[in-house]
C-alpha cells in the first residue's frame, strides 16, 4: 500500500513488538483464548462478522455502550468466528488504543503499520478491532481519512462513552461509519447464560410477538428467582459470570456492587466525562447522580434539584445530566404528546441504563431486598431499560405520557404498531391512567397493557376495559427476543 499520509511508522524496540504480540496472539495460536471469548455470545457478536464480511454498504463499525457490557469480548468473539470461517489470522488485528505505549501515536501511522504487516490490498482487507478507539488523538478525522482514500480496512472500534462523539465530530461519521448501541444483557441473556432458556414465538414486530406470546400460554412461573437475580445483580456479564460461582447470595450482591461503583460510575464520572468536556467540577456531577439515583423512576423537577446542589444553574444542570446520559448511565424519556412539534424537555422521566447502577451509586447493599416499594422501582426500571434498548436498536421512539394526575409508564411509538405499558407490582394496580391515555390518542386502541409480576396473560380484546395484560417475565422475554430480530434486520442486506 501507498501511504497517502506522511512517512511510514514502524514500532522500535521490544517493547512495542512485544505489545502486538499480546494483542493478536491468534498471529502465532490461529486461536483466541477462551478467557477473552466467552462461551456464551452475545447476538451482535454472532451477528457482526458476517456484516464485516459482506460489508454492504461498506461502512466501518462503532460499538457504544456502557463500560462492563461486554463490548470488548464481544470484538473478541467476533475475531474468533472470523478465524473459525477461515479468515487468514494475519488479516485480523487488535489495538487496545488506551495503552499507554500507543496513545501517543498517531492513528494514521499505527494503521499504516497493520495494513503494510498484514499485506492487506482491496481483495484481501484486514480486520482491524480498535478497542477504546476514542483514546486516539482525532480519531474522527483518521477514519475519514481511512474511509474517503479507501484503505484496505473493515474496521470496528468500541466506546464506553458518546460523549466522545461531540458535535464537530459528527459530519465526518455520515455515510463512514454505524454506531450499534450493546446494551448491558437482557432477561433472556440472562437465562441462556444460566441454562433456562425459555423459546418464544418470534414475530416481525413487538406487537405481535406480545400477541403470539400470550395467545401461546408461554410458561414462565419458574422465572420469579431468576428474574430476582438478574434485576439486583445487574445485565454486566462478568459479574453474572461470577455470581454463578458464589453461594453466598450478599457478597456476591455486595462485591458487584463494588466493582460497579469503581469502574462503571467513577471512571465514567471522573475519566470519561472530563476527558471528552473538559468538565472542571466531576465531584458535583457525581453529587447530582447521586441525587438523580434517589429519584429514579420519576418525573425530574430540575429546580427542585439545582436548589438541593445548593444553587447549581438550570443550563448547568442540563449540561451535566447530558454528560450522564450520554455516558451511557441514565437515560430520559419525554412526555408523549402525539406530536413531534410540542416535545419539550419539561417533565422528562429519569431511568437508569441499569437499575445495579443506581444501587451502587448509592450504596444501597442489601437494602433493595427487604424494601417492596423500592423493589417496585427496581422492577419499573428494568422493564424502561429493555424496552430502551429495543427502542435504540428498532429506532423507535419511546416516552412516558404524563397529564395532571393520570399517567402511563412506557410508550412505544412504533409507527404502524405502537404500544403503551403501565408496570405495576400486582394485578389490581390502577387502570386510569392508561385508560385515560387511550381514550386521548385513539390510536393506541386494543395496544395498552398493564404488565406486573403474578398477572395472568391476556389479550387486550378479551377484558371488559380492553387494557390487555402480561406477566413481567413474559415481557421481558418477548422484548428481548425482538431485539435480536431488530439487530439481525440492521446488520443483514
Amino acid at each position: 500500500m501507498v501511504n497517502k499520509t506522511g512517512p511510514t511508522w514502524s514500532p522500535s524496540g521490544e517493547d512495542y513488538q512485544r505489545l502486538f504480540r499480546e494483542q493478536n496472539p491468534w498471529h502465532q495460536s490461529k486461536t483466541v483464548p477462551d478467557a477473552w471469548a466467552k462461551r456464551v455470545e452475545r447476538p451482535l457478536a454472532r451477528l457482526l462478522p458476517e456484516r464485516l464480511k459482506r460489508d454492504e454498504p461498506r461502512r466501518f463499525q462503532l460499538i457504544l455502550g456502557p463500560r462492563r457490557v461486554g463490548k470488548t469480548t464481544s470484538m473478541y468473539q467476533a475475531v474468533k468466528r472470523l478465524l473459525t470461517e477461515g479468515v487468514d489470522s494475519k488479516r485480523l488485528w487488535w489495538l487496545r488504543l488506551d495503552h499507554p505505549l500507543l496513545m501517543d501515536f498517531a492513528l494514521g501511522g499505527l494503521v499504516d503499520y497493520v495494513v503494510r504487516n498484514s499485506r492487506a490490498d482491496e481483495t484481501r482487507p484486514a480486520f482491524l478491532f480498535l478497542d477504546e478507539l476514542t483514546y486516539a488523538p482525532k480519531w474522527d478525522l483518521w477514519l475519514k481519512t481511512f474511509y474517503d482514500e479507501g484503505w484496505p480496512l473493515k474496521i470496528v472500534g468500541t466506546s464506553s462513552s458518546t460523549a466522545a462523539l461531540k458535535d464537530r465530530m459528527l459530519e465526518s461519521g455520515v455515510g463512514r461509519w454505524e454506531e450499534q448501541y450493546l446494551a448491558p444483557y437482557l432477561f433472556p441473556e440472562y437465562l441462556d447464560l444460566v441454562g433456562q432458556k425459555v423459546p418464544i414465538p418470534l414475530e416481525e414486530t413487538l406487537s405481535k410477538t406480545v400477541e403470539a406470546c400470550i395467545t401461546d400460554c408461554v410458561d414462565v412461573d419458574s422465572l420469579a428467582d431468576p428474574r430476582r437475580r438478574f434485576l439486583i445483580t445487574g445485565g454486566f456479564p462478568e459479574l453474572l459470570i461470577a455470581r454463578q460461582d458464589m453461594e453466598d447470595e450478599a457478597s456476591a450482591l455486595l462485591q458487584s456492587q463494588r466493582i460497579l461503583r469503581n469502574d462503571a460510575i467513577e471512571r465514567a464520572v471522573y475519566k470519561d466525562i472530563p476527558q471528552a468536556f473538559g468538565v472542571d467540577n466531576p465531584m458535583l456531577l457525581e453529587r447530582l447522580l447521586y441525587t438523580l439515583a434517589g429519584q429514579f423512576t420519576g418525573v425530574l423537577s430540575p429546580a427542585g434539584i439545582c436548589q438541593n446542589l445548593g444553587g447549581l444553574s438550570q443550563p448547568t444542570f442540563d449540561r451535566y445530566l447530558s454528560y450522564l446520559e450520554r455516558a451511557f448511565l441514565v437515560f430520559t424519556l419525554s412526555n408523549y404528546s402525539g406530536s413531534e412539534a410540542s416535545i419539550q424537555k419539561r417533565g422528562r422521566k429519569l431511568y437508569f441504563v441499569d437499575a445495579a447502577i443506581r444501587n451502587a451509586a448509592l450504596q444501597r447493599g442489601l437494602g433493595p431486598l427487604s424494601d417492596p416499594a423500592e423493589m417496585g422501582l427496581l422492577l419499573e426500571n428494568m422493564v424502561a431499560g429493555h424496552l430502551r434498548a429495543l427502542s435504540e436498536v428498532g429506532q423507535v421512539r419511546l416516552y412516558h405520557w404524563r397529564d395532571r394526575n393520570d399517567e402511563v409508564d412506557l410508550v412505544y411509538d412504533h409507527p404502524e404498531e405502537p404500544l403503551a405499558f403501565e408496570i405495576g407490582m400486582s394485578a389490581g394496580h390502577h387502570r386510569r391512567g392508561i385508560k385515560a391515555f387511550e381514550a386521548r390518542f385513539p390510536r393506541f386502541e386494543g395496544r395498552c397493557y398493564l404488565i406486573s409480576p403474578e398477572i395472568p396473560a391476556s389479550l387486550p380484546g378479551a377484558n371488559r376495559d380492553g387494557i390487555g395484560t402480561m406477566p413481567i417475565d413474559l415481557f421481558l422475554l418477548a422484548v428481548g427476543a425482538q431485539l435480536e430480530r431488530e439487530l439481525a434486520r440492521r446488520l443483514s442486506p
